[in-house]
């Protein structure tokens, strides 16, 4: 168990480069499992949910080379499917929510599949219905059993059909497309999730030898072909840690620059920060962040308070409104944050109110924050991170706070965010990890 201890209230200045994506990577790296061929994979990013995948990968008999600190190959050229019956796929795969993505591939592929009920953020409930209800769609046949917690699906027969899924699930809609694409005949998926790492998951699919269309909307169209082949693919950088690394340099009054930001990728983001009154200047593909004393929030047009919801993409993606709430902290003005999709993630809140923020918590998904301006500091607390986000959130907090503040359970952290800490102390942060 570690921990970080922050002495806060200190300004920041530098540069700092995004990791690759966490959710592209992933969806990625199980579809490397749809080939017998070689698939090269750069700018992965070292973090412990990514590399638990590429372990779990290996386990199930595909040769992993680590080509340099980003870059992996991998070739999925014999499976062990008999892996999936051992006690140790059991625990690995239920500590780790993204092991739901091989079952597309694996079902595409070998005609059956089986895995634990995946663990993963405790910020509410997280069904797997889009799934599996796709899945039913294709031709397969699952069991859940309530014992063991084990999901079944026996998918020999894929055939290509209309699915509308029930939500626009990004998991949902990669796994589903993962399985299609080696499935006879058409698949059309409307709903569909078009987030860019969907985005990606298609073109990288397509390289490889898939017949999809409509990439990038919500309509997919996909002709089952016999193989895959192998290719090359580069992850995008990861628009939570830009998000992040926006709202740190507004809280800590810190001049940033988030290099390499993946500025045609990032949607909403920028301008939804600018509306907390942050000043942004997109130089190139970089976001420079300058020293900002004060930021207001901004209205609606007609003066009502303004409201940050999360919604499927284009729309704002859920992974960030914790952070755009500690962001607010110290904003002038006041903002409701609209948590639509998860009913436990705003729940951290009560340690940001311990911290002196001004946050009302009205129900399980809204947090209206009324905004300090300055006028008063938080004050460093000690407190445990509940997942990713809130956690990355309470140490945005900590940094402007006046005095020490110490996160415990930091490992929440690991799992999305890639040796912050080290990342962090490069701009200057008073930042230490206590090993437990």
């Amino acid at each position: 168990m570690s921990s970080f201890k922050i002495q806060g209230g200190k300004k920041l200045k530098g540069e700092i480069i995004p990791q690759g994506a966490k959710n592209e990577a992933l969806q990625i790296i199980a579809a490397t499992l749809l080939t017998p061929e070689p698939v090269t994979i750069h700018r992965i990013p070292d973090i412990r949910d990514v590399n638990k995948l590429i372990e779990l990968i290996g386990d199930l008999g595909a040769t992993v080379e680590k080509l340099d600190s980003e870059s992996y190959r991998f070739t999925a050229k014999e499976i062990d499917v008999a892996y999936l019956e051992s006690e140790e796929f059991k625990t690995k795969a239920a500590s780790l929510r993204g092991s739901i993505m091989i079952l597309g591939p694996l079902l595409a592929r070998y005609g059956a599949a089986k895995i634990p009920r995946p663990g993963g953020d405790k910020i509410g409930r997280r069904r797997l219905d889009t799934h599996f209800l796709g899945f039913e769609k294709l031709g397969a046949k699952f069991h859940y059993s309530a014992k063991d917690s084990f999901y079944k699906i026996d998918a020999s027969n894929l055939q290509g059909c209309y699915i509308h899924l029930d939500e626009a699930s990004v998991t949902g809609t990669a796994n589903i497309l993962m399985a299609a694409v080696l499935a006879k005949g058409k698949t059309t998926i409307y709903n569909a999730a078009c987030e860019p790492y969907i985005q990606q998951l298609s073109k990288m699919l397509v390289r490889m030898g898939a017949n999809i269309n409509g990439i990038g909307s919500n309509l997919l169209t996909i002709e089952g072909v016999e193989s895959l082949g192998g290719t090359v693919h580069t992850l995008l950088p990861d628009m939570i840690e830009v998000g992040s690394f926006i709202g740190l340099a507004a809280m800590t009054q810190s001049e940033i620059t988030v290099k390499n930001a993946g500025v045609d990728h990032l949607g909403l983001i920028p301008d939804v920060f600018r509306r907390l009154g942050i000043k942004l200047e997109i130089k190139g593909d970089d976001i420079h962040i300058p020293e900002q004393k004060n930021y207001e929030i901004d209205t609606f047009i007609d003066g009502s308070i303004l409201t940050v919801a999360d919604a499927p993409w284009p729309g704002f993606t859920p992974d960030l409104l914790s952070i755009v709430l500690v962001t607010a902290i110290q904003a002038k003005g006041t903002v409701l944050i609209h948590q639509k999709m998860f009913e436990s993630r705003l729940f951290f809140v009560d340690k940001l109110i311990d911290m002196g923020a001004q946050i009302i918590l009205c129900d399980p998904h809204r947090a209206t924050v009324i905004g300090l301006d300055r006028k008063q500091q938080l004050k460093g607390i000690k407190m445990s991170s509940p997942d990713i986000r809130a956690g990355v959130s309470l140490l945005i907090a900590a940094l402007s706070a006046d005095g020490e503040s110490v996160i415990s359970n930091v490992e929440q952290i690991d799992r999305g965010y890639q040796n912050i800490d080290e990342r962090l102390k490069r701009l200057g942060a008073d930042i230490q990890r206590l090993e437990q």
